[in-house]
């Protein structure tokens, strides 16, 4: 399974925005004797013996982490970007508090509110949206909504909405509402440490993310956080949702810190960028409709109700040929969940693995005739092509 998996990576074209490839260190770190090691607890203060090397290591992947984004206090066990989000709402909100957060159908993400997640079960989700005509964060909404409401926490941040956010606003609401603010930045952490976006860390209650997005690195979760909340948070990361941390992935995160901060980095998530935009564009020259009308960042969501497909099915289509999308729902999408309207694609993974600016009309041509048919054979050539094209 192990050389299938690896065959697949090789020969479809990757265009999940949650996905990348990690870099030779982060996967040698993952696979050194810090996976046995059990160091349940902090730096100093373990519960297991044996710690002294695990100790200096998470000093350092926090070390790193500061430094790269500024943030007072930086928590960097947590097991996934979802994991960090339970921790803040367990640190600053108790069940049944309002938090007001990004409809999922508009782009944001199930730890935002979703009834199937803990922050859907537990807590009291009210939703702001993006607005119908240019399909942007309704900033209107969000103070009106906060101010009537009074949430517990507002949270910024989502997973299928390609633009940036606006914190220092965010932060005038939060503070006009009394309430704590958190920006899960899993999408766009990675552009701040490139320096190609604004940082929410100084305008931020508590910043989350993800190591395995654009990010290089392993999977896993970060907190970033004032000084004044860190002791909150770190009770609320261990003893209260978690036991003892992934220390292979905290040695990861250290070497993805590191790297985080080259400018070989910086280019990297520049091509992302560049190659999404470029994407969209080449997508919305041949007839599809982009939401919000481009990106700002490593993803794009497209509506390809005009092929005549749900988005469901042109994921389907799509894979066939050899090309890994997501379905996605659009903001007021009248279509299902299961289905949608649209599909999400991301450029992380194939950017690491080759895919360059001049590829990106064969890449739109191959999709648009993908998604255009249901013929097997079709998709067989097309798959063939896209085997070809910075796959390998």
């Amino acid at each position: 399974m192990i050389e299938r998996e690896s065959t697949r990576r090789r020969t479809w074209l990757q265009l999940l925005a949650s996905e990348t490839e990690p870099t030779s260190g982060v996967r040698a770190a993952m696979a050194s004797t810090f996976d046995s090691k059990y160091a349940e607890g902090r730096p100093g203060s373990r519960y297991h013996g044996g710690c002294e090397v695990v100790d200096e290591l998470e000093e350092l992947a926090i070390g790193r982490a500061r430094d790269l984004f500024g943030a007072g206090h930086v928590d960097v066990q947590p097991l996934s970007g979802s994991a960090a989000n339970l921790a803040v709402h367990a640190a600053f909100a108790q069940p049944g508090d309002p938090v007001l957060a990004l409809r999922l159908e508009h782009g944001g993400h199930q730890t935002h509110g979703s009834r199937a997640n803990f922050s859907g079960r537990w807590f009291s989700p009210l939703h702001y949206e993006v607005r119908r005509d240019d399909e942007l964060v309704d900033y209107d909404q969000v103070r009106e909504l906060a101010l009537v409401h009074r949430p517990r926490m507002l949270v910024a941040g989502a997973t299928s909405y390609s633009r940036s956010f606006d914190y220092p606003l965010l932060r005038e609401i939060a503070d006009e509402a009394e309430c704590i603010l958190l920006v899960d930045a899993a999408h766009l952490a990675g552009h701040v440490a490139a320096g190609l976006l604004p940082s929410p860390v100084p305008h931020a209650d508590v910043v989350t993310f993800s190591t395995n997005k654009v990010f290089r690195g392993p999977r896993g979760g970060v907190i970033l956080a004032r000084t004044e909340h860190a002791d909150a948070l770190r009770k609320a990361v261990h003893p209260f949702i978690q036991g003892g941390p992934s220390m292979h992935a905290i040695a990861a995160k250290a070497v993805t810190f590191h790297d985080a901060g080259t400018e070989e980095f910086a280019d990297y998530v520049r091509a992302t960028a560049r190659i999404a935009t470029d994407l969209a564009d080449a997508l919305t020259a041949r007839g599809l409709r982009v939401v919000s009308g481009g990106t700002d960042i490593h993803l794009a969501v497209v509506d390809v109700a005009a092929l005549g497909i749900s988005g469901s099915e042109a994921q389907d289509r799509l894979n066939r040929s050899g090309i890994v999308v997501d379905k996605a729902v659009l903001p007021f999408d009248e279509r299902p969940v299961a289905e949608g309207s649209g599909i999400r694609i991301g450029t992380p993974a194939a950017t690491s693995r080759g895919l360059t600016a001049d590829m990106i009309p064969a890449v739109a041509d191959a999709m648009l005739a993908a998604m255009s048919t249901d013929d097997l054979a079709t998709h067989d050539r097309i798959h063939r092509e896209i085997s070809s094209l910075a796959c390998g």
